[in-house]
């Protein structure tokens, strides 16, 4: 009974869940073309400074087209630290820009001018205009190499306009085309700016916790006035305010904060300013709430409204329940019951020492947000039809409010008292349960002193499951120059970094010893085909043997016309190319006709263009071939297809398979587990059997692979590629990919190292296998079960991640498993373990995999 008491607390500290826990604007699928290369711009839209001539005005700055001359040049040559010459765009309407794209004027090889730097001014009104600077400061963006090439950039922050200005720039005079493009989604809430109290600095643990608005493009004194900022640029913060999504920037970026030592009211006073008269439903504020360190999310909020010139006197107040039990960031849902305004003052009262939000975003009845990834609407907002009773419909959507409401609160009472008494029966036998399954794993003996392993190559009398680890397979050397050599990262454990001469003796005496005891020369071996990829790693990493039986075959794919290809979105790049995510018309033709059965030959078919650069040295142009050959004969339904090549003249190119759902980890990270707060929220949802499903898929690719004695090296989510019906496929781009770079181990600002998915072998001597690959498939599996909520480890810093891997070393006992999924039957996580046994020969393979996915019950 004093659980059941509980009952109210509980329901108030989960109300504040079930609203949507994103910003409305998410600027990872916020990326769509804005109309420059499809035409939806129009060319009264398009405009310029001056012109070199009729055949080069502003409505041929295309990018991607070839009409008129060939491109936008202004007049006169561009001068140093002259910003007279511009590009403009007028998009009718406030956009959410998060990218832009250029290109130079190539005109069938005529051309060859183009922009090597550029600065971008945006307006929201065509009267104020703002020049853009990342988050660093720098407003100089930089452009294109050649008159080809495109050319995309991040805008970091993202901009909010209607108006967009390219302004090139150069450090000396010369003659300069553009062809642009601009990539995001209508900006929907109609925000065109907010006046709030400047963000103040907090002392914390030591340090300076700096919480003012970094990104705010109005003035900014004591107050900031006419500008838009870090509340609006769609980036939620942490749970921890000291920490950051953003690399290189000072504790507390994420958020705008205030402490109540400085208002005497008790509150600080935000105004927002929207581009009309809107009819406003809700607003939903992102705060902190680490109540240990005296943050909590607001008391009270109350709401005035102006309509037209007068500020109605009567506001709306509304009070969160204020929760002391969970210290997680969260959106606080303020209902604004419909109220019609052109502007909102909304005063947020202390309920601690300080306050800090991240993000504010609005919801009127013309703004329905899609969720999905659907190309947005550009037409112009919908508007109340003629013989509409405004009045009608806010009583009536009040009252399905308020009936929704109670229907919910009695729905999740029953829930939480039958979860509880549940929990009350059964809690002491799967406290057993675990704990002797866990027992079973983690005590159990992984150490191979005992064992004595030679290394025969020749060796034919093996069993099945022992060729899975044999020569063949030990004999892969796939390391390239990006990933760091073992060495540098073993010296990190205590043992192998002593300065006396008798340390060093041991340590190297104890690394012969681990590699010997693998039976596995561990780094250098001489018949070992090291493949430089274009992202800057091989695809799959190859046995010497296998690559001489495809050196003397020819390429068993087509020739695909590069007039075919529209380009869509840059996916990533590396030292010697990058990958573009295109439509390819009449793909079909090219393809097996067992592939082509499954494609309509009506439509552009997703791919993904892998280019090398042209001016890629000849090392690089021989892999990228190799590459090729390699890819045409990978030939599984959960393996990428390599599907066409544009080989006969640079850039270089692989086409291969691209789905339409994108990758796994962003798939999931969208999705919630079935279950009741999921229901409520009405969120997008996974089902566990779908879960177990496209990780039985990963199983037999990577069962596929290795039976061709194939390496992956960076088997992960993020490389897993999802189609209809949860279709999965293998692919290899995730490190070529800036939306992934904290996933890999950086050394002087770059990424090299996927440490988080390799196994201790991998890390501390170099030795990639496919016992290796197993490991890192237990750690997709991890993230599969966790919906990629967070990363595995993300406890532990990268040299935390790098001293675990010592613990399996010396396999005292010590070493840190990841944990247990909620959704996860004990039979899947001793799958798991079992991936991470210390010995290799110990793990399972993935035939074994496969089988064992397969039985399990759904």
């Amino acid at each position: 009974m004093e659980r059941l008491l509980e009952i109210p607390r509980l329901l108030f500290l989960l109300l504040p869940l079930f609203g949507v826990l994103k910003s409305q604007v998410n600027p990872g699928v916020c990326r769509y073309p804005l109309g420059m290369s499809g035409g939806q711009i129009l060319d009264e839209d398009i405009s310029a400074s001056s012109q070199w001539s009729e055949s080069t005005a502003a409505r041929y700055g295309r990018l991607d087209f070839e009409e008129g001359d060939g491109a936008w040049c202004p007049e006169i040559t561009v001068e140093p630290d002259s910003l007279k010459e511009f590009l403009q765009i007028d998009l009718r309407s406030l956009h959410f820009i998060t990218l832009v794209g250029t290109q130079g004027r190539h005109a069938g090889g005529i051309g060859n001018e183009f922009a090597q730097m550029y600065k971008i001014k945006y307006s929201r009104d065509g009267s104020r205009w703002i020049s853009w600077r990342n988050r660093q400061g720098k407003q100089i963006i930089e452009g294109n190499r050649n008159a080809y090439d495109i050319v995309l950039k991040d805008l970091e922050p993202p901009i909010i306009a209607r108006f967009v200005r390219f302004m090139p720039v150069t450090d000396h005079p010369m003659n300069v085309c553009m062809r642009v493009e601009l990539y995001g989604c209508e900006w929907l809430d109609g925000l065109v700016s907010y006046n709030a109290p400047a963000g103040q600095q907090m002392s914390f643990k030591g340090q300076h916790v700096y919480l003012n608005d970094s990104v705010y493009d109005g003035a900014v004194g004591y107050s900031m006035t006419e500008g838009l900022g870090q509340l609006t640029d769609g980036m939620c913060g942490l749970d921890d305010f000291t920490h950051s999504h953003v690399y290189s920037v000072w504790p507390g970026y994420d958020y705008v904060g205030w402490t109540n030592e400085s208002f005497p009211n008790n509150y600080v006073e935000i105004m927002f300013e929207f581009d009309r008269t809107r009819n406003f439903t809700t607003m939903k504020v992102h705060c902190n709430n680490m109540f240990t360190h005296r943050v909590k999310t607001f008391r009270k909020v109350v709401c005035f409204f102006r309509s037209e010139s007068d500020w109605e006197p009567a506001p709306v107040s509304f009070s969160p329940v204020t929760d002391d039990v969970n210290p997680s960031a969260r959106f606080v849902t303020v209902s604004l019951l419909n109220h019609m305004a052109s502007a909102i003052k909304c005063q947020y009262y202390f309920a601690d020492v300080w306050m800090m939000f991240s993000e504010i975003t609005f919801q009127s009845d013309t703004a329905v947000y899609n969720t999905t990834l659907a190309p947005p609407k550009t037409g112009p907002p919908t508007s109340t039809q003629p013989g509409d009773d405004p009045t009608h419909k806010i009583d009536d959507s009040n009252t399905r409010i308020l009936i929704g409401c109670l229907v919910a609160i009695i729905f999740i009472l029953v829930a939480i008292i039958v979860i509880i008494l549940w929990r009350q029966v059964w809690q002491k036998m799967l406290e057993k349960a675990s704990r002797r399954m866990l027992d079973d794993e983690l005590t159990a003996s992984l150490s191979i002193q005992s064992e004595t392993l030679t290394y025969n190559n020749n060796n034919n009398s093996s069993s099945p499951s022992e060729q899975e680890s044999n020569s063949t397979y030990e004999r892969i050397f796939p390391l390239g120059p990006d990933y760091q050599e073992p060495s540098r990262l073993i010296r990190k454990l205590p043992e192998f970094s002593q300065p006396t001469e008798e340390a060093g003796t041991s340590a190297a005496s104890k690394s012969s010893q681990a590699s010997t005891q693998e039976g596995v020369p561990h780094y250098a071996e001489a018949d070992i085909v090291n493949l430089q990829g274009v992202t800057g790693s091989n695809t799959y990493a190859v046995p010497a043997i296998t690559m001489d039986l495809l050196s003397g075959k020819d390429v068993a794919v087509e020739e695909f016309p590069r007039k075919l290809l529209t380009f869509k979105e840059k996916l990533g790049e590396g030292q010697f190319g990058e990958v573009h995510l295109c439509e390819a018309e009449g793909m079909q033709d090219f393809m097996d006709e067992d592939f082509a059965s499954e494609t309509s030959d009506s439509q552009p078919m997703l791919v993904a263009v892998k280019m090398l650069r042209a001016d890629a040295n000849k090392n690089a142009r021989n892999d990228f071939l190799k590459e090729i050959k390699i890819m045409s004969r990978l030939k599984d339904p959960n393996i990428i297809r390599l599907l066409a090549v544009c080989i006969c003249s640079d850039p270089l190119c692989m086409i291969t398979e691209y789905m339409e759902n994108g990758d796994l980890n962003q798939f999931l990270s969208r999705h919630e587990p079935e279950d009741l707060m999921a229901l409520l929220s009405n969120a997008p949802t996974v089902s566990y059997s779908n879960l177990k499903y496209m990780a039985t898929q990963i199983a037999s690719g990577m069962k596929y692979l290795s039976s061709l004695n194939f390496v992956h090296r960076d088997l992960a989510t993020r490389n897993c590629l999802v189609g209809k019906n949860y279709t999965i496929k293998i692919a290899d781009f995730g490190m070529s990919r800036n939306l992934y770079s904290g996933d890999y181990y950086r050394i002087q600002g770059r990424a090299v190292l996927p440490i988080r998915w390799m196994s201790w072998e991998s890390i501390l001597l170099g030795k990639f296998t496919t016992a290796s690959d197993v490991w890192a498939f237990g750690v997709t599996l991890w993230e599969t079960l966790t919906f990629c909520k967070e990363q595995p480890y993300s406890q532990l810093t990268d040299e935390q991640v790098i001293e675990n891997t010592g613990e399996f070393f010396r396999d005292q006992k010590r070493q840190i498993y990841l944990p247990q999924p909620a959704i996860c039957p004990d039979a899947l996580y001793k799958l798991m373990l079992s991936c991470w046994r210390r010995n290799t020969k110990e793990r399972p393979s993935f035939q074994e995999i496969h089988r064992t996915l397969l039985e399990c019950p759904d």
